[in-house]
């Protein structure tokens, strides 16, 4: 059959590349245990699929190339030839010989003009080599012939993992049709048009949202909630379909691994964690070659060689980790390796004699500080220049590209020990959670992940509390001097008519790079879900804005880049300065050692504490507001039904619980109650306390174990003996999930 059909060959074309990943990872873990049959008879399955196929689409040279490799896979599967290093790197690069003529199909639909003729003469010497004159005619029928394996049946996985067949695998016949009935491939492009829609969704229910709020309707309120629960729903489903394991891209490293470190000289060995954790597909795609650098950089820089660990008492085989998990509306990803770890003096010295550094600041400078040089443009301490790293234009492209999508990157290490770079990337960047705040008359949207909290001064308050550093403006927060830029400085606005030129403060305390700083701004309005728009070409280079988006109202908004404004107002230099001293003189906290807590109190005035990260937001709302769905007591929030959970309830005794008719006590009906929202799978869910206290940071060194259910542990924090609560654990006990899905059931009726 002549290959012209386009559907066919990218068909094709997909599964092929799917198969192709395949036989990396079997090829590096059948390295590793080279007598697995199973595995070496799905290699072998794999490599004859994609030979059939190609010949049946007439691509000769692909065919030769499989066919060579398939011979020689027939050997190993028979056992008349041993898997070898050598073989095993000969078959790798088969796979990437096929690869490469597959980019040539799919780039020009032809094969190309590569001539592969080494490669099969080294495939079929190898061959040779293996067939024993005195290997008995009989031995291979002493293992089970090909046929007889019953075929292994996977679905395929395009742009996510995708839904596993229900059939089980004692009927191969019926499961192939099980398989594709509940399998479909659906292109990128079309995925990015339905989120694009159900963007636009998004939009048009903010506004219908927002004009049910100003209008006295009962019905069309009805309308709106329900209309917003359905998009709500629609918009997490949609998610989910772009949403793809992290696994997906690190199933590659493996190889990566292997070769580096064969060219190197090492011994290297590869542990993954939270593989299942998901990104959506843009951030996969933006983070794959950042992380693949690094990896690479682990092998070729961090770990040494074997006899020089065997010196210093480690293993010979160095170790990688890599580990990805969730973390306050993030994905964290480390990677780590037990390497010799980084040379902060060597470090330092290379910045002096490239005048980045005074030999004085240089001097002075953290470990942490030392450490995040390598990111800078061109810096590298490598002795020589490899193909694998050394010419210093790798590290920050990571950083650059990390930050392109809104994450932050940092490295830790300890000599003699490894070292660690954490990086830390949104879940997605078409639909996220902001706060909107307005500026001399315009609204602009802070992402919320760079969102710390919120601090406002009244009128008396600002004149005192805002000092000037050396012409800077600084707040002292919880005794630390918290750097302040004015965003109407920043963006270069006047006040409009009307404006008041003075009065309170409102700060947004906000993240970037890892340090803290203050944005001060005319009002807070409030947060919610936007749709990210890309800028036009006449202010897309402007690094203040990240993009735009249409609020409730209809007009536009545009997206602040916290990273562009702190550097546009130099923060991130006066912060640096200022933490620099701090060290020097010891006044100023280890921040690394210490995490922020909610203070609050609790039942019997208890002093209680939750990490800051777990809570979505702080929220006063009227006792009168709390309605009863149910068995359930709920509040109507920000266009959402919000259920509510008592922590004075939830922490009694469940031999003592008794039966309550009131959320609140009893004449309580005024007065104003204060809710922790937090994100609980995939839903909010409001916990009442007693009094919220304050926010602070410290380290909760001192720990003892918990009393009762609900409760981490006991720390002290702020010099009092606090317990710091388990929200998951208090709202797992409260029934929280039953409720979810009665108000599932009822979105469906």
């Amino acid at each position: 059959m002549p290959a012209n059909d386009s559907d066919i060959v990218s068909e094709f074309l997909a599964e092929s590349y799917e198969n192709l990943d395949r036989l990396d990872r079997e090829l590096v873990s059948l390295e590793k245990d080279p007598q697995n049959r199973d595995s070496l008879a799905g290699v072998f399955r794999t490599i004859h699929t994609i030979k059939g196929t190609c010949g049946f689409l007439g691509f000769g040279k692909l065919e030769k190339v499989a066919h060579a490799g398939e011979n020689l896979l027939s050997l190993l599967r028979d056992g008349r030839l041993n898997l070898t290093p050598e073989i095993t790197t000969v078959l790798l690069g088969m796979v990437d010989a096929i690869r490469q003529i597959l980019a040539e199909i799919k780039t020009t639909g032809l094969e190309g003009d590569a001539d592969y003729s080494g490669l099969l003469e080294r495939l079929k010497l190898l061959q040779s080599s293996g067939a024993k004159p005195d290997a008995p005619p009989a031995s291979p029928s002493a293992a089970p012939p090909p046929p007889v394996a019953p075929p292994i049946i996977e679905a395929k996985e395009v742009e996510k993992a995708v839904i596993q067949p229900a059939a089980k695998s004692e009927a191969p016949p019926a499961a192939t049709g099980t398989a594709s009935s509940e399998t479909i491939r659906v292109g990128v492009n079309l995925l990015d048009n339905l989120m694009t829609l159900v963007g636009e969704l998004v939009l048009a229910r903010n506004q219908l949202l927002q004009y049910s709020n100003l209008v006295e309707n009962a019905s069309l309120q009805a309308v709106s909630q329900r209309l917003n629960l359905i998009a709500t729903e629609l918009q997490g489903e949609v998610m989910k379909t772009r949403m793809q394991p992290i696994g997906n891209i690190w199933n590659q490293f493996p190889r990566t691994v292997r070769d580096v470190a064969l060219g190197c000289g090492k011994e290297v060995a590869i542990e993954m964690e939270g593989k299942e954790t998901e990104l959506d597909k843009t951030i996969i795609e933006a983070i794959k070659d950042p992380l693949t650098h690094l990896v690479r950089n682990a092998v070729d820089h961090g770990i040494e060689l074997p006899e020089v660990r065997v010196k210093a008492g480690k293993p010979r085989t160095g170790r990688l980790l890599l580990r990805a998990f969730h973390q306050g509306g993030q994905v964290n990803i480390e990677i780590s390796d037990d390497g010799g770890g980084l040379n902060r003096d060597r470090i330092k010295q290379k910045a002096v004699e490239r005048g980045l550094l005074s030999p004085d600041q240089a001097a002075r400078m953290a470990d942490r500080e030392t450490y995040n040089l390598i990111f800078l443009p061109g810096f590298s301490t490598a002795e020589k220049v490899t193909n694998v790293s050394g010419r210093g234009v790798g590290m920050d492209v990571v950083k650059t590209n990390v930050e392109k999508i809104g994450g932050t990157v940092d490295v830790q290490s300890t000599p003699g020990h490894g070292s660690t770079v954490r990086v830390k990337i949104p879940l997605t960047l078409a639909i996220i959670p902001a706060l909107v705040v307005t500026c001399a008359g315009d609204r602009y949207a802070i992402p919320q992940v760079s969102l710390l909290e919120l601090v406002r001064l009244e009128a008396e308050q600002a004149k005192t509390k805002i000092e000037l550093v050396h012409g800077a403006p600084v707040y002292r927060l919880r005794e630390r001097l918290l750097p302040l830029a004015y965003l109407r400085h920043e963006l270069d606005v006047k006040p409009k008519d009307g404006a008041e030129a003075a009065g309170a403060i409102n700060i947004v305390v906000l993240q970037a790079d890892g340090r803290p700083f203050g944005l001060i701004v005319d009002t807070i309005n409030d947060t919610e879900e936007i749709v990210v728009k890309p800028l036009s070409k006449q202010i897309k280079g402007i690094k203040t804005f990240a993009g735009a988006s249409i609020m409730g109202d209809g007009s536009v908004a545009l997206i602040l880049d916290v990273l562009g404004v702190a550097q546009r107002a130099n923060i991130i230099g006066e912060t640096h300065d200022r933490e620099l001293e701090e060290a020097v003189t010891g006044t100023g906290p280890q921040v690394s050692q210490k995490s922020s807590f909610l203070l609050f109190t609790g039942p019997d005035e208890a002093h209680m504490a939750v990490p800051l990260d777990t809570l979505a937001r702080l929220e006063e709302i009227p006792a009168s507001q709390v309605e009863r769905s149910g068995t359930r007591w709920v509040a109507q929030y920000r266009g959402q039904i919000l259920p509510l959970v008592n922590l004075a309830f939830a922490l009694e005794e469940r031999r003592s619980r008794r039966r309550h008719k009131k959320f609140f006590a009893a004449g309580a009906e005024n007065a104003r109650l204060q809710i922790l929202v937090c994100n609980y799978k995939g839903q909010r869910v409001g916990v009442m306390v007693e009094q919220i206290v304050d926010i602070v940071e410290d380290s909760a060194e001192v720990r003892y174990p918990a009393s009762r259910a609900g409760v981490l542990y006991s720390a002290v924090v702020q010099g009092q003996v606090t317990e710091l609560i388990d929200i998951p654990a208090i709202l797992e006990g409260s029934g929280i999930e039953a409720f979810q899905d009665e108000r599932a059931a009822e979105v469906i009726q």
